[in-house]
């Protein structure tokens, strides 16, 4: 039976391991070395011939060129996500920086979607601005937009789904066919998707990639990113990580391997617990909207239907009286912690207006959609029960 053929959880768990482990061990052990040694010259002659003639040995030369404990967690990821092959990076924004500087070139253009990490927005506007590399921002889910705003020199179109902070989803086969028609890549962030809910690439996608922080660890312990695709598409990236440097310590990779095991688990108690309490949060007469695919009034809740398995456990929401309005609100909660981050064991939230958009103006950050009543919840996999008994209580304080 192969990887492909079988159940998302036992993938999860045996695919990329190897049988037998060093030492007969259950678990792949974390390799904590910078370098790795050879027999003698004909070893080392033999290792380099073979990388000549475009092969990957699987052993080490050097710490930045890879690692046994990383090798398992791409070829695990790799096979959750239905991908050839799959690069792991230091953190989420480390891959998605290294794929932008692989794949564009002073005099190119860039097309991403308004409802982007901000730190990605930054980075286009500042460093690839200086590089020569024009960016066009196109509303979320707006195929006319997206197609009239393409150029020859267009190389890569870039996306979230589901986006940050409004959780909009894009028909992506739809999406993949105005940029190949163009001539360009579509690059996909499925972070808050994650290969459980979603796989890009079989809708189309050329590249995904994923701050591996959130879901695919699990338990906010951790920092990495991975980009998955063709093996002619990760390649040239594996050269550039090899000289940027953004390598992931070994102990870091092990974690990350640990939490993927049980990935399918948490995502089943992350979905059920995002729908239920997005449903509890539409009821309520403190709550003035509520963003979550999941339900019927978010306006991409047809295709988050047909192109998902779940919905995520992230929910973000308006909630009446402004500023003070959410202040009250959050300092009542009990359950969660207040923090930036998502798609850990624990409940996180935060208030964009005061966190990750603070140092915008006013004007500014109400001008990419981010007002002062807007939250973020980023759901656990407490109960949720427990989770919509603290809503309540906390919502109580609204005036």
């Amino acid at each position: 039976m192969t990887n492909e053929q079988r159940g998302f959880s036992t993938r999860s768990v045996h695919a990329g391991e190897a049988r037998p482990n060093p030492y007969h061990a259950v678990t792949t052990p974390i390799v904590q070395t910078s370098t790795y040694t050879f027999d003698d010259t004909d070893d080392v002659r033999a290792f380099k011939e073979m990388q000549r003639a475009g092969g990957r040995p699987k052993r080490g030369e050097y710490g930045r060129y890879g690692n046994p404990t990383s090798w398992a967690v791409e070829e695990k990821v790799a096979a959750l996500e239905g991908a050839e092959d799959a690069l792991l990076f230091a953190s989420g924004m480390n891959a998605q920086t290294t794929v932008l500087l692989s794949f564009l070139s002073p005099g190119d253009h860039l097309v991403v979607t308004r409802d982007l990490y901000r730190k990605t927005r930054q980075f286009a506007n500042t460093f690839l601005r200086r590089l020569g590399v024009e960016t066009t921002y196109v509303p979320v889910a707006d195929d006319e937009a997206l197609a009239r705003n393409l150029r020859p020199n267009t190389r890569l179109v870039f996306t979230e789904i589901p986006t940050n902070p409004y959780l909009r989803v894009v028909d992506l086969a739809r999406t993949a066919e105005i940029v190949h028609q163009a001539g360009a890549r579509l690059l996909v962030d499925s972070t808050f998707a994650t290969p459980y809910n979603l796989r890009p690439l079989e809708h189309g996608a050329d590249l995904v990639v994923h701050s591996a922080t959130k879901y695919l660890g699990g338990h906010n312990d951790l920092l990495a990113g991975i980009v998955l695709g063709p093996a002619e598409l990760i390649e040239p990236l594996r050269e550039a990580h090899s000289m940027l440097g953004g390598v992931v310590d070994p102990g870091c990779a092990y974690l990350l391997l640990r939490g993927l095991k049980t990935l399918a688990l948490r995502m089943e108690r992350h979905n059920e617990n995002g729908l239920r309490v997005a449903r509890f949060l539409a009821e309520h007469p403190a709550v003035e909207s509520v963003y979550y695919p999941g339900l019927p009034s978010h306006p991409d809740y047809e295709r988050a239907v047909r192109q998902m398995r779940g919905f995520g456990g992230v929910v973000s929401f308006e909630v009446k009286g402004g500023m003070e309005g959410v202040k009250a609100f959050i300092d009542a909660l009990r359950v969660p912690l207040i923090g930036p981050s998502l798609g850990g064991v624990e409940s996180l939230v935060e208030q964009p207006a005061l966190m990750s958009h603070y140092e915008l103006d006013t004007a500014e950050r109400l001008a990419i959609g981010v007002s002062d009543g807007l939250v973020r919840y980023a759901l656990g996999i407490e109960d949720a029960d427990d989770l919509i008994a603290d809503l309540a209580q906390a919502l109580g304080r609204v005036a």
